[in-house]
């Protein structure tokens, strides 16, 4: 029987640069692997036990963000956090933007939600205890 231990995001992306500073400089992720060496056009970024790919697949092909199609689907990754609120902190002092603040959403989640470079927004948090 297999064991799915991990699944990750791909996000195409506008500019490579820029999405790596933004992961890296404000929510504090790693570049575990960007590619190819001669001339990199993707990475993969994560921090802890996450990790989202990032692709700047051409100039002609845009980003499209899941919130440009549909308003009831706002969010393009949930990233469980077991502190949402020691987090918003965190990243609060890094001066991260947020697209909505640390609360309880209808759906019963307790986070927040941050627009990155490229329009994805990224909702941390957890199930409301």
């Amino acid at each position: 029987m297999a064991n799915l231990t991990y699944i990750m995001p791909c996000f195409i992306i506008a500019d490579l640069k820029i999405s790596l500073s933004f992961y890296v400089d404000k929510l504090g992720f790693k570049v575990r692997y960007i590619g190819p060496d001669d001339n990199p056009y993707w990475a993969i970024v994560g921090r802890d036990n996450i990790s989202i790919m990032l692709k700047a697949v051409s100039p002609d092909i845009k980003p499209i963000p899941n919130r440009t199609r549909h308003e009831w689907a706002p969010s393009d990754a949930y990233i469980s956090a077991d502190e949402p609120d020691t987090l918003f902190e965190e990243y609060r002092s890094n001066a991260v933007v947020f697209s909505k603040p640390i609360y309880d959403n209808s759906d019963g989640l307790r986070g927040f939600e941050i627009e990155d470079a490229d329009g994805y927004i990224l909702f941390f948090g957890r199930p409301n205890l």
